[in-house]
């Protein structure tokens, strides 16, 4: 995944919040969109974590002090090739530049970095639950560790792409939330479509201008590995020794590599509806 060297980078757009935030006992302000698929077998928050669907929460962004300053180590294309925190800015400003064109009115959201917990407009929050999206402040969180445990509890093989694949899934969430098809859609539904955005914006990504060349095969499979390792059944086979798929919450392994596909074979937005994901 090589971005261009003289790529200006907006770091901006991610904070660097650190250990700073504190953390730990779920959600219980309101909604929160989770990514990868990932833990929240137990903790339910890589779907529609609920613990009082009409309970509101303070919807304004939790103000918490950056404990880097991310302005000063990603400048370039270049910063982005060489640091894993710059290579998250750069994922993110290539998928917001190509969702500001896509989507009409479209309004940026930051990406967190956080470790070990942080606080959200959605509540507190602890690295267990993986990456996820808060609606309430419009925020992207992840703690980098998830990574790690993509390859060793989830068993996917990893690799940089795998690690925009994950970003791009959140940022469809974001973009779910802006067009107001957050609220009604079942969770498996909402989730599969986020994965087909961030297959939209993967086959797009370098007409964004951040990167020196189309995706390889090799960086493809990268992702679709991801999205396998974080199905239902690979999870619950895993986890329970079982597969209940009455109990899916962003679909199986197949669905969502299918998913992936779909968006990345069309590279339009328009073929993410989530009736023919299924």
């Amino acid at each position: 995944m090589d971005f261009r060297d003289d790529a200006n980078l907006d770091a901006s757009q991610v904070e660097d919040v650190g250990g700073s935030g504190g953390g730990g006992g779920g959600f219980p302000g309101g909604l929160v969109i989770g990514g990868g698929g990932i833990v929240s077998l137990i903790v339910m928050v890589a779907v529609l974590v609920l613990n009082s669907l009409g309970g509101g929460g303070d919807s304004r962004p939790v103000q918490q002090q950056p404990t880097s300053n991310l302005s000063q180590q990603c400048r370039t294309g270049k910063d982005a090739d060489q640091s894993e925190k710059c290579r998250v800015v750069g994922v993110v400003n290539s998928i917001q530049d190509y969702w500001k064109g896509e989507v009409s009115g479209y309004r940026p959201a930051k990406t967190v970095l956080y470790s070990g917990g942080v606080r959200t407009a959605c509540g507190a929050a602890d690295s267990s639950v993986g990456p996820f999206y808060c609606p309430a402040d419009q925020r992207v969180y992840l703690d980098l560790s998830f990574f790690d445990d993509l390859q060793s509890r989830f068993g996917a093989k990893g690799g940089p792409f795998s690690q925009a694949y994950v970003i791009a899934h959140e940022y469809g969430h974001h973009v779910q939330n802006l067009l107001g098809a957050l609220e009604g859609g079942s969770s498996v539904a909402t989730e599969l479509q986020a994965d087909c955005y961030a297959g939209v914006w993967t086959k797009n990504a370098v007409e964004t201008g951040f990167y020196e060349k189309p995706f390889t095969e090799t960086e493809i499979a990268e992702a679709l590995d991801a999205a396998a390792a974080v199905g239902d059944d690979r999870i619950q086979q895993r986890t329970q020794g079982r597969v209940d798929p009455d109990s899916f919450t962003h679909g199986s392994s197949r669905q969502r590599v299918n998913a992936f596909q779909t968006g990345y074979a069309s590279g339009r937005p328009s073929q993410c509806d989530p009736a023919d994901l299924r």
